[in-house]
Formats: C-alpha cells, sequence, structure tokens
C-alpha cells in the first residue's frame, strides 16, 4: 500500500470512527465532519496526483451518495448517513469501488443489527410474517395500497456499522502498511 492509500485509509476510518461516536451521542452525523472531505479530498487528490484522480473522487463522492440519497428522499435514512457515506467515497477515491464495499457492508451490518433486535424483543417472527404480508401491496397502484404499518419501521443509527465496516476494508491493509514502517 503506497503513502497516499495509506493516509486515505487512514482518514476514512478516522471520518467512520468520529462519525459513530456523534451517532452514538446525539443521533446526528455533523456536517464539520462530513463536508470537509468531501470538498477536501477531490481537491488534494487533484493537486497532488492530477486531475484525473480529483474527478475520480468526485464521481466517487457522487456513486457512494446515490443510493443513501434515495433512501433519504424516501425517509430510509437519515442526511448525516448520506453524507458520511459521500465523504468516504472521496477520501477513498483511488480505489472508486472500495467506498461501495463499505456501504453495502455497512448496510448489512445494520440490517443484522435489526435483526438481532428484534429477535432479543422476541418481535422477529412477527416482524418478519407481517412483512411478507406486505408484499403483494407492491403490486397495487400508488394511489390503491394501504398505509404501510409502522410497527415494521424502526430508526437504526447508521454509525457504528459504518465504522465496522470501514474497519473491515481499511483496517486490515492499514495494519500491514504501519508493520512495514
Amino acid at each position: 500500500m503506497n503513502a497516499a492509500a495509506s493516509l486515505a485509509s487512514g482518514l476514512t476510518l478516522g471520518v467512520a470512527i468520529v462519525g459513530a461516536a456523534c451517532d452514538c451521542r446525539s443521533g446526528e452525523i455533523p456536517n464539520w465532519l462530513t463536508l470537509p472531505p468531501l470538498l477536501v479530498a477531490p481537491l488534494a487528490y487533484g493537486l497532488a496526483i492530477g486531475p484525473e484522480h480529483a474527478a475520480r473522487s468526485l464521481a466517487a463522492a457522487c456513486l457512494n451518495a446515490a443510493i443513501p440519497y434515495l433512501l433519504f428522499r424516501r425517509g430510509g435514512m437519515g442526511g448525516g448517513d448520506v453524507k458520511i457515506f459521500g465523504a468516504i467515497g472521496a477520501v477513498t477515491g483511488l480505489d472508486p469501488f472500495l467506498g461501495l464495499e463499505i456501504q453495502l457492508s455497512a448496510l448489512c451490518i445494520a440490517m443484522l443489527f435489526a435483526l438481532g433486535a428484534l429477535a432479543w424483543r422476541g418481535q422477529l417472527l412477527r416482524t418478519l410474517t407481517s412483512a411478507l404480508a406486505q408484499l403483494p401491496r407492491v403490486l397495487r397502484r400508488r394511489s390503491d395500497r394501504p398505509q404501510f404499518p409502522d410497527d415494521l419501521s424502526a430508526p437504526i443509527r447508521m454509525g457504528v456499522p459504518i465504522v465496522i465496516a470501514t474497519g473491515i476494508h481499511v483496517g486490515p491493509p492499514l495494519l500491514l502498511a504501519w508493520g512495514r514502517i
């Protein structure tokens, strides 16, 4: 792992850790954490490596924030989650798909957390049965659909799943790079 990739991995992990701490404490991921990487990473890549890497960083940020933004528009994710995924994409711009790997892993970890919480409360079977009963509703026209039951939705803070996924993806290469110093 070269020095630029090591620095990017360390910054990605740092942003994820601070984001998780803020999310656990207040339920929000602040702008002061997410906006600087979104702005500085493409600029730094452009100045240090070249304009094509700045464009790759911007593209990775947009690509990484696209699906979370759609979820945000539907009420399925918070705005801070969208921004932190975008920031992770911008910082990991040397490997544009690393941000997407982190995002997919974080969503899978969040799903496992949600299923575990439902099982802990003894509501897993009832919730899964209720969710399966809602499948035919998808086939109806939007105007004919009944309201989605509130017991099938609950907020999940994404900070901890994001830091776990980031640690899984950037931690081992970062540790190996530190071992060579």
